[in-house]
């Protein structure tokens, strides 16, 4: 790979993206980011962060990324179809010795582990996707950690529910007034405030000996139905009306019933412990009350 060095290169860099930007600039690194347009690359500069053309889509485009001792945090998502996920599978085919980056921080999803009945979810459980968007999830995680074994480069696994924070709030979704289910038939849900996925991702690169994967959460799981209503509340948008399952698979779309077709409590000892991570948002109250300081 033949462009200049960087201490840092963000595959998929968007809010999150830009957010560990911020972090690792605050530091002294430099930071480069993938992007395909003009006008991303704009964005990027006007953040301090260096553009690099490339397209995940066009394998031949990658042969020019500084992954070479670089930090690399891969957040670019599968595509829309299928199982697999061949967008990391040519980044991966891409990087070959000696150019390696030091470590891959990888974002994946909590989806992996499927519908677990409301139990609480450690990281040695089995995944168990049963939607093909966590099967592509699931196909990234095997394909780096393949890549890991035969390349000796050091990956972490971040597994991640929703992330909420700023512009991450469903204000248009609440004032269209779209029904929800019952809270009493609701699942379980979980989530992360956009500022503490950062600094996680920080310290997976950071850590000495990290471990291979570890669960992210706030550690506070609720209800998909009561995040919602306490978005509202702290919005000052009326609660949507709630619904008993059956109206619901009439009323709802096919992906918001994906959704609720799973309830997990995800474990975030090992993150909290090992990775040492304080967080600043440690439930719903407190990273809602921080958005809306900032948005109201």
């Amino acid at each position: 790979m033949t462009s200049a060095a960087t201490d840092v290169l963000i595959i998929g860099c968007g809010d999150i993206g830009e957010r560990v930007a911020r972090l690792e600039r605050s530091e002294g690194r430099t930071v480069a980011g993938l992007i395909r347009s003009d006008q991303s690359a704009r964005r990027l500069r006007a953040a301090g962060i260096r553009p690099i053309k490339a397209d995940l889509d066009v394998p031949t485009s990658l042969n020019i990324l500084p992954v070479k001792d670089a930090v690399v945090y891969y957040f670019a998502p599968p595509p829309g179809k299928g199982t697999t996920d061949p967008r990391l599978e040519a980044f991966v085919s891409a990087m070959t010795a000696p150019d390696l980056p030091q470590r891959v921080v990888l974002i994946s999803t909590t989806g992996v582990y499927g519908d677990c009945h409301g139990e609480w979810v450690t990281e040695d459980r089995p995944p168990n996707p049963q939607v093909d968007r966590a099967r592509r999830r699931l196909a990234a995680e095997t394909t780096l950690q393949a890549w890991s074994k035969v390349s000796g480069v050091s990956i972490v696994i971040l597994r991640v529910p929703g992330i909420y924070g700023p512009g991450y709030l469903p204000e248009e979704r609440l004032r269209s007034g779209e029904p929800l289910l019952r809270e009493d038939e609701s699942p379980f849900s979980n989530r992360i405030h956009a500022d503490d996925l950062a600094r996680i991702c920080i310290a997976a690169a950071r850590h000495e000996h990290p471990s291979l994967l570890y669960n992210v959460s706030d550690g506070h799981p609720t209800t998909m139905t009561d995040f919602f209503f306490h978005v509202a509340d702290v919005l000052g948008i009326p609660r949507p009306p709630a619904v008993t399952m059956e109206e619901a698979r009439r009323l709802l779309g096919e992906g918001m019933l994906s959704y609720l077709g799973e309830s997990k409590r995800i474990d975030n000892r090992r993150m909290r412990e090992d990775l040492g991570v304080e967080l600043m948002y440690p439930d719903l109250a407190a990273g809602l009350a921080s958005c809306f300081e900032r948005c109201g």
